[in-house]
């Protein structure tokens, strides 16, 4: 099974037990994460797109966090007497694949207990939040439009100057 994710603004084919370098990720390592932005689940021919793939998601370990190798930016203009040299290393994050879900396990758990909950509390709650609506509507139609004022006459601005 293989999925392709995207983290940092980058898209990335995976596989369980793949190891990848994604832009730095804010947890510490050892720690677990899920990559939820998952774009496509492939499985031999079966392939999901969409949203049959967006209710997938991809575990990962982080290993650890490290700077990539440097890279070397050399400017000159010439006959001018001017150069420049700057280094770069970028940031990285490296994850192992450890599990590639078909379903989000925590997206079901919410579902189930809604039904569960007291219908008579939900009526109350949308009663309330009806009432400011009401009165929002009423007070912006009592609100008057701005009065318009006439434009100022540029012409006779314009020939008062000449004379």
């Amino acid at each position: 099974m293989y999925a392709v994710i995207q983290t940092g603004g980058k898209q990335y084919r995976v596989q369980e037990g793949d190891v990848l370098r994604v832009a730095t990720l804010a947890e510490k390592a050892g720690k677990k994460v899920n990559f939820d932005n998952v774009l496509l689940l492939g499985e031999g021919d079966a392939i999901k797109v969409g949203a049959d793939a967006a209710k997938a998601s991809v575990v990962a370990e982080i290993l650890e966090h490290g700077l990539g190798k440097k890279i070397e930016i050399f400017k000159k203009r010439r006959r001018k007497h001017s150069q420049t040299t700057q280094g770069h290393r970028q940031a990285y994050t490296a994850v192992r694949i450890t599990k590639i879900g078909a379903a989000k396990a925590a997206a079901a758990k919410p579902a189930a207990e809604k039904p569960a909950a007291k219908p008579e509390a939900k009526k109350v709650e949308a009663k309330e939040t009806a009432k400011p609506v009401a009165k929002k509507a009423a007070a912006s139609a009592e609100k008057k439009p701005a009065a318009k004022k006439p434009a100022a006459k540029k012409a006779s601005a314009k020939s008062a100057d000449k004379e």
